[in-house]
């Protein structure tokens, strides 16, 4: 596990590359072939690569495609990732994709190394860092999008046949992006740390391209999709940029070591958000909680120094992640009756693979800093329940499920046939070269009652609904469509469950029941708020009608801090009736407009009327300014 930049560990590892092949076939005890799993998540990949492929691509039904990216623009955007079944590169999933899977590696290199995919891995990560470095001309310059979804998603072709529009979007100082500009100056500080003992020079690059588009997003504050306008209906930033600030400033004091990094996390954990933020999703939009956690490890390896008071206030925030995902919180996220996380009907997998590295870190970390158990409302989280929790979720993916489905594509007998995927849906250039345009796409591809010709092997397709339903159709992308974000965080909890038959015994414990969503008992008044935020619920008026007792609940959300309170964000579950006085947003409930923010001492008031005890009012997320 790597610590500190990483660059030792990546050394150490490759020297085992050799041994790769004497390694015995890793396999859980639930029958799942993690390394197997491992090596087909790393080839998705490739299937996913935009630009001249090399001659080594291992996804034969691929060809080159794109190759005149950038070229109206005058600038070389050729390469990178198609980000799902699209032919789009967009930058801000593209780059989180690229994060995350040098996270992966700094964390579960060695285990990668024993599977023989380290490589394969890194190659993953500098497809990407070398796109990232052509995409950043001159320093206050990022390129964020190549094409647009609405072009693009009126036609169905083969990226090898793309007559979509390829126009360039960019953000700068009168444009400006600190979201897309923060994220991929962490995807490409955490990129620099996995080369930094290999390949020395593309590692100061990497760190010089990531120290510059901090200090862009940091001068020039602005949500990227109000600059790129087309991105904000496939990709749009509703978290704001706060997050992906004190992201990119976590990965550069990771990368270098640099105090005025840690200082700017610390410092700016409370204007940004960072120790407001208690939220269980974890993603391409929200990196709240990916902030949480590192700043954890900084202070669970001793290395907070003077900021140890602001970083413990980051760890309250990534244990919250933690109880809730394991469902030992106070609000815990829903399950389906087969057992996995579930958020949303649209590409839920997303945030099972995503929360399930976070768990599995996490839980390492406080194994190897011999901090223990994490304390949770309903009982403390032991690491081995951590990562027996995590080992479900993955082995639900893998097939253990009601429906006995694989949701990773190639893996597992019985998998998705028909992923909503352009190229792997239309027969490859290689078979047959003939032109296929754009309608010829849809009504002769599309829409076939058939497998598809190209297996799109190692993707994480969207996977099932609340009820473990699912319909392997192609027009049914909410559950069909594949996305790199999906597979990227996977790596690394693969490779641990790979290495975890190494003599570790963590997996071998049994799970305890847990605790399903928080419900508050019949009450009057309640209070549930945050360090600064404090919630208040009152029953303003009862009545009876058709034999049921109706309340009219008046909730009093005050700011007990010194600083104004913006961005607010509250979570309500157990809502069962019409409430008023808020508006639904993207990660809860937010004030109406004509209240934007909440002074010292003032209050903000809603309403709603229910049957029974009060709906579960939380803080999701705020800022402190």
């Amino acid at each position: 596990m790597a610590r500190n930049g990483g660059a030792h560990v990546v050394a150490a590892i490759l020297s085992l590359l050799a041994l790769a092949p004497m390694v015995k076939l890793a396999s859980g005890d639930g029958g799942h072939d993690y390394r197997m799993a491992l090596k087909k998540s790393i080839l998705y990949f490739e299937a996913q690569r935009s630009g001249t492929l090399p001659p080594d691509q291992r996804v034969t039904w691929r060809e080159s495609s794109g190759l005149f990216d950038g070229k109206a623009n005058g600038v070389d955007l050729v390469g990178g990732y198609y980000d799902a079944g699209d032919n789009v590169k967009f930058g801000l999933p593209m780059a989180f994709t690229v994060t995350m899977m040098a996270w992966s590696i700094l964390e579960y290199g060695k285990q990668m190394a024993s599977a023989g995919e380290l490589q394969n891995a890194m190659e993953a990560v500098k497809w990407g860092t070398d796109y990232f470095i052509k995409a950043h001309p001159e320093p206050d310059v990022l390129y964020g999008e190549v094409g647009d979804g609405d072009t693009d998603h009126s036609c169905w072709q083969r990226p090898e046949d793309m007559t979509t529009s390829r126009q360039a979007f960019r953000v700068d100082p009168q444009n400006p992006g600190s979201d897309l500009a923060g994220e991929t100056a962490a995807a490409m500080a955490a990129a620099s740390m996995i080369f930094r003992t290999t390949y020395p020079g593309y590692a100061n690059l990497l760190l010089e391209h990531s120290k510059q588009l901090f200090q862009f997003a940091d001068k020039y504050r602005g949500k990227y999709d109000s600059s790129i306008t087309v991105a904000r209906n496939y990709y749009g930033s509703f978290s704001g940029y706060g997050d992906e600030l004190l992201w990119a400033a976590a990965w550069l004091f990771e990368a270098t070591e640099d105090r005025f990094y840690l200082e700017y996390l610390a410092t700016n954990g409370d204007a940004l958000g960072g120790t407001g933020w208690s939220i269980n999703q974890f993603g391409w939009d929200v990196k709240y909680p990916g902030v949480q956690v590192l700043a954890a490890k900084f202070l669970l390896q001793g290395r907070a120094g003077e900021h140890a008071d602001a970083l413990q206030r980051y760890r309250q925030n990534a244990e919250f992640f933690v109880c809730s995902c394991v469902g030992k919180g106070a609000v815990n996220v829903p399950r389906t009756p087969g057992g996995v996380m579930y958020h949303q009907r649209w590409n839920n997998l997303q945030f099972v693979t995503s929360a399930s590295f976070l768990l599995t870190v996490y839980a390492d970390y406080a194994t190897v800093t011999g901090r223990g158990a994490v304390r949770c409302p309903a009982g403390a989280a032991q690491p081995f329940e951590i990562l027996a929790f995590v080992k479900s979720q993955v082995n639900y993916i893998l097939g253990d499920n009601p429906r006995g489905t694989s949701y990773m594509v190639g893996y597992g007998l019985n998998y998705p046939r028909q992923v909503h995927h352009r190229g792997a849906s239309i027969v490859s250039i290689k078979t047959d070269p003939s032109f296929v345009n754009c309608h010829e796409g849809y009504s002769s591809w599309y829409g076939k009652q058939a497998g598809n010709p190209n297996l799109l092997e190692g993707a994480i397709v969207g996977g099932p609904d609340e009820y473990d339903d699912f319909a392997d159709e192609r027009n049914n992308y909410e559950q069909t469509e594949a996305a790199t974000y999906n597979s990227a965080p996977l790596l690394g909890v693969l490779a641990r469950l790979a290495g975890a038959c190494g003599g570790l015994d963590e997996y071998h414990q049994s799970l305890p029941e847990v605790a399903a969503n928080h419900t508050l008992r019949p009450s009057h008044r309640h209070h549930h708020g945050s360090e600064h935020l404090e919630i208040e619920q009152n029953v303003t008026r009862t009545w009876a009608s058709k034999r049921r007792t109706y309340y009219r609940y008046s909730v009093t959300v005050t700011n007990r801090s010194r600083k104004t309170v913006r961005g607010l964000h509250l979570g309500i579950s157990e809502l069962n009736g019409r409430l008023w006085g808020l508006h639904k947003a993207r990660y809860g409930y937010v004030p109406q407009k004509w209240l934007p923010a909440l002074r010292p001492g003032r209050s903000l008031r809603f309403g709603y009327v229910q049957p029974g005890p009060p709906a579960n009012v939380w803080v999701t997320g705020y800022k402190l300014v």
